[in-house]
Formats: structure tokens, sequence, C-alpha cells
């Protein structure tokens, strides 16, 4: 649990996230609105003026007691931009650095597991400056968590990177929270990032907590686009591979109990996935029709918002129930609400082209039933 006011430069902020106690919650918003500041508070580099960090049961700040941890006292693996690695020291030297500042009573992962993890060991006897950007930031993060932390916090870690090895390193992010029992809090910018791990989404604006639920539900509220800045408002859908058609380097995806063809997505058949389509690419009509748009989902009309002229903005339940993850929202003129009568509890079929889709692997995470730190 993070709730704090807190203040640095022109940037304050007064909110309370609670962080589950294992997988990834993404802290997005507009530049200014205060993610790294709440993250620097809670990691102690920042002194709130009231309020209270609590994190796996231990108190690492408290106003009102005059509890105040130092950095290296919380037990809280940090991973900035920049990796900030010791530039005279050798990778395993880097390493061995985060494990002998852990407590030797504490549960974490060995050195051997984190190479292992990271893919570091062909790495071990390099210096930083033999290193690129995304194996700089592997090796942080291992250094992270061999100091046996009780969260990781992750401050735009891959904000340097180049897109290759952005893409790199989202792998070994994904995985981590299957292989180890810690909350991770995650700021980001990139809605790459945020699809591909988040299970949870807090959303600042002006220093405050605006929205904050599962990912999949949030990322596909399109109300909340004006606050989410330059991420372009959309719907993330959640599927399972069905079928490669390799020979057109494309994926066939279940969702809702309906097939659509998207770019092609490095997963297994029967792998859960993520897709991300634009409220401006999707079209409505009343019926299935033959059309160069090879997606066409049939669901239900739950609202329409009248956006700024000439525009609306239409959501549907896609499928029987139209349960959690299984919303669709487009963009269309208001003229076309009114041609095609669209009212809530109006059947219609959404459409939309396979190149409009962004699909990613999604990250599986196994749940537990202990409560938010």
């Amino acid at each position: 649990m993070i709730d704090v006011s807190v203040a640095r430069g022109d940037t304050a902020v007064t909110a309370r996230i609670d962080v589950p106690p294992q997988g990834i919650t993404a802290l997005i918003g507009r530049s200014g609105a205060g993610k790294s500041t709440l993250l620097q508070a809670a990691a102690g580099l920042l002194r709130p003026s009231a309020g209270r960090v609590a994190i796996d049961g231990a108190t690492l700040f408290d106003a009102a007691s005059g509890t105040d941890l130092a950095p290296g006292a919380r037990r809280l693996g940090v991973v900035f931009q920049d990796g900030r690695l010791f530039p005279h020291r050798d990778v395993r030297a880097n390493l061995l650095y985060g494990a002998k500042r852990a407590p030797a009573s504490a549960a974490g992962p060995a050195l051997d597991e984190v190479v292992a993890l990271l893919g570091l060991a062909p790495l071990l006897a390099r210096r930083p400056h033999q290193l690129s950007g995304g194996e700089r930031q592997r090796v942080a993060l291992g250094r992270a968590l061999l100091g046996k932390p009780r969260a990781l916090l992750m401050d735009e870690p891959l904000a340097s990177l180049d897109p290759p090895r952005r893409q790199e390193l989202l792998g070994y992010l994904a995985a981590l929270p299957a292989r180890l029992n810690l909350p991770i809090l995650y700021v980001t910018h990139q809605m790459d990032e945020v699809m591909r791990l988040a299970d949870r989404v807090v959303l600042l604006a002006d220093g405050r907590v605006a929205a904050e639920g599962p990912a999949l539900e949030l990322l596909s509220d399109l109300t909340l686009g004006p606050l989410v800045g330059r991420f372009e408002a959309g719907s993330v859908l959640a599927g399972s591979v069905a079928e490669q058609l390799g020979d057109w380097q494309l994926t066939t995806v279940t969702v809702a109990g309906q097939r659509v063809t998207v770019p092609q997505v490095a997963a297994a058949p029967g792998a859960a996935v993520r897709l991300r389509i634009r409220a401006r690419d999707v079209a409505l009509q009343r019926e299935v029709l033959a059309s160069s748009a090879s997606n066409q989902l049939a669901g239900t009309v739950l609202r329409v918002i009248e956006r700024e002229a000439p525009y609306a903005a239409v959501e549907l339940a896609l499928g029987p129930g139209g349960a959690p993850g299984e919303r669709l929202w487009a963009l269309v003129t208001q003229r076309s609400v009114q041609a095609l009568a669209v009212a809530p509890g109006q059947p219609m079929v959404a459409s939309f082209k396979a190149v409009a889709v962004e699909g990613r692997a999604a990250a599986v995470h196994t749940e537990t039933e202990s409560s938010p730190s």
C-alpha cells in the first residue's frame, strides 16, 4: 500500500494505490502526472509530507509515527531507465553487489537462478561498456532481484532502448511474475508494454488516481482517453490462438467465442493473447457483410456517448454476457449513429481489417489469495 502526499519541483502527488502481492501493476498517465514521483516516494528517494508506505506487512514510511526507513533498508528492488551499473565492475560483480545487500534470512532467487532467468551467462565477464542497452537493463534487473526484495519498482526501464531491444527485454519481464512471487510496480508511457505485462493498471492525472482496475477493463474504457495522453483510444480484448496461418504471416484468434484474423502473433495454439484495436478503425453495421474488412464481430450495444461533433463513441458487448475483456469501442459519426438506429440493447456487427489489430502474447500470471500490499 502506498498512501502519500509528496512533492517534487512543480509536481505534487496525493494518491493511494494498493499493489497486489503478485503480478504487475502498471502506473500510467501523461507526463507530469506524478508517476515517477510516487514510485520514488515508495523507494525512499523522496520524503512524503504525509501518509504511509507498507509492503508485505512491513511499514517502510509512516509520517504519523516518524517511521522512515532508508532506501537501502526498505528491501525494494529499483530499476531505472539507465541501469546505473558500476562501470569498473564486470557483470558478475555487479550482480553480486545486489546479492551482498540481501538479508541472509530473506527468501529469493540465487545467482544461478537469476543468470538463467535473464540469459546472463554469456555476459558475466563483460564490463558495462561492452553491453548493449538491453543487456545492461537485464543486468540491472538481475542485480535488483538478487537483493531479494519485498517488491520490484521499475521506472520506465525500456524507455532508452531501441525497438528490437525493447521487445527482447519485454519477454524477460513477462516471465517474472510466474517465476518469482513478488509484487511489481511498473511505470511506463508505452501501450505495448502495458498490453503485454500488466495485470492491473492505475491511471494518474494531476497527481491523483483518476482510475484503477484490471488491465483489460481499464485499457478498454474510451472515456479515459483524454487523461491518458498519447495512448490512442481503443479496446484491448482477451483471446487465445486458434490457428497459425504461416504462409500468410497471419494468426487466427478466438475472442468471445468468435474468430478474428490478425497479423502474426508469436504464440502457440491455445496461448493467451491480447489484441488492441483503435476505436477509429472499427466500423458498425446491422449484419455481417461481404467486405475487405475480414473481421466481423457480433455484439450488443451497451452505450452511446456523444463526443465533440461530428463523433460518437459506441461500446459493444461481444458475445453472450459481455464479460470483462470482451468490450469493443467504435468511434463513428453521429450521423452514422442516427442512420443505423444505434441504441443500447441493439444487436450490431463491428468490422475491422486485420492490419488494424495489434496483437501481443499475454503474460500468464498465477493468482494468489493474499491480500494487497
